[in-house]
């Protein structure tokens, strides 16, 4: 099984990855593929470059991943989310040796963690230009080829593959990132005695009527179905159209309240697509 995942060694992904695959038994077994970008890790579950892969989804300090949802929604109409793995994340602010906090002047990273940590950026490096890589992982490759007094946020094992110093830790707290896993148009079945998700985007010339989402979102609320986020992204069609994204308790995949749920929806929607229906960790 090849198994895709946002590289190079040392990213908050590859340690998702093998964490979760570890849970699974399957650590040992799959053969691991770094890719350059978000957009090409989904990417590459939709041109079966590889069979899986993991990638960041939501964040509990930045919200969602906008990249990793848009190539899902546009780019990837065959790939299904099978599983997902929370991550607590511990970003810290990494540099070549001898570097002092107070001296550098420039950060990288990916933007996602460069938002998360914007209080620790303006408080401790209010005059730091700040600049986006690919990934955490390569952040950390660019302090050490760059000339600056530059530093990265990254994790610790991303200081320990480059040989890098850790020059403040954990910069945010309660700081989790939830990752799904990916694969094309493959379900993984229910466990008995096993809670099951399930994530759903929905769209429609209706959305800009009065009441269009409350009547779609009545489905859910009135079989008594929880919906664990939402969100929206713009549909690419015309300014003010929006697909909106749910996950919700319980799998669309067998019978019972969130499969009619689902069927309900339909009938307010132009589009309707199950991203995946899921065993949750």
């Amino acid at each position: 099984m090849r198994v895709g995942y946002l590289g190079p060694a040392g990213t908050f992904s590859e340690q998702a990855m093998h964490e979760s695959l570890e849970l699974a038994g399957l650590d040992g077994e799959a053969e691991i593929v770094p890719l350059s970008t978000v957009h090409d890790v989904v990417s590459a579950v939709q041109e079966g470059i590889v069979d899986r892969a993991i990638a960041p989804i939501e964040n509990s300090v930045e919200g969602g991943v906008n990249e990793v949802i848009d190539a899902i929604v546009h780019d990837a109409p065959d790939v299904s989310i099978i599983g997902e793995y929370v991550l607590e994340i511990n970003p810290c602010l990494i540099a070549r040796e001898g570097t002092e906090l107070s001296a550098v002047t420039t950060v990288f990273s990916h933007p996602q963690p460069l938002a998360q940590c914007a209080s620790f950026l303006r408080r401790e490096l209010p005059d730091a230009k700040l600049e986006a890589t690919s990934s955490t992982a390569a952040a950390v490759e660019q302090v050490l080829s760059s000339d600056l007094l530059a530093a990265a946020i990254a994790s610790p094992t991303a200081a320990m593959h480059s040989g890098a110093v850790v020059l403040a830790e954990s910069i945010v707290a309660h700081d989790l990132t939830r990752f799904i896993w990916l694969s094309r148009s493959v379900s993984e079945p229910p466990i008995e005695g096993k809670a099951g998700k399930s994530a759903i985007i929905f769209s429609g010339a209706g959305d800009g009527s009065p009441g269009w989402l409350l009547d779609c979102l009545s489905e859910f609320a009135s079989r008594s179905i929880n919906l664990t986020r939402i969100e929206s992204r713009p549909a690419r069609h015309e300014l003010g159209q929006y697909i909106f994204l749910v996950d919700i308790d319980g799998r669309v995949d067998v019978p019972g309240p969130p499969a009619d749920a689902l069927a309900g929806l339909a009938g307010h929607c132009e589009q309707v697509r199950v991203l995946g229906s899921y065993p949750i960790q």
